[in-house]
């Protein structure tokens, strides 16, 4: 089978799949909802990486947040575009992916009226090596300790995405 990674697969309120649709026309001010995934990327010393939105990025551009986030191609399992996806932004290999919040879903409105509505599982995974951001996706990333990423969330939410703040939340501020 042949994937088509110019469509998203819009989802009703359970996550049963209704329709596809093309990726560039899904985010607008009545975004319907659509299936797609988050990463945390650990290092082997116990550091998360986080990563700042491109300034080009249609949604939330400049904002800091999880190490990546993605879509799943229509059928394409969600694992494996989770794979894809660490290649493709942040020119990265992992292991060990993990589920961490499989429920997650959120609706957000940015600054600019664009909305997000999806449904997210929410993944863990472990480098393999050290990131090597695509320009288009990712304009600086760092390696943090999970402390110093609730701090500066707690200290300056607004810097920083509100999926990775739900999140974070969801997960009680726990280790990522």
């Amino acid at each position: 089978m042949t994937l088509d990674y110019t469509l998203v697969q819009l989802v009703d309120d359970d996550g049963t799949p209704l329709r596809t649709v093309p990726k560039a026309s899904v985010h607008g001010t009545e975004t319907p909802l659509h299936l797609a995934f988050s990463c945390h990327v650990e290092d082997g010393e116990g550091r998360v990486l986080v990563t700042r939105r491109a300034l080009t990025k249609a949604t939330w551009p400049g904002v800091w947040t999880n190490s990546f986030c993605g879509h799943p191609a229509p059928g394409e399992p969600v694992e494996d575009a989770v794979r894809r996806r660490a290649r493709e932004e942040l020119g990265l290999e992992i292991e060990a992916l993990t589920p961490i919040l499989p429920d997650f879903r959120y609706r957000a409105v940015d600054a600019s009226g664009l909305v997000e509505n999806e449904i997210c599982p929410v993944f863990r995974a472990q480098a393999v090596g050290e990131p090597a951001p695509s320009s288009d996706e990712v304009c600086e990333w760092e390696w943090t300790t999970p402390e110093r990423l609730r701090a500066a969330v707690v200290a300056a939410p607004y810097a920083f995405s509100p999926w990775l703040r739900l999140q974070l939340q969801q997960l009680g501020l726990a280790s990522l």
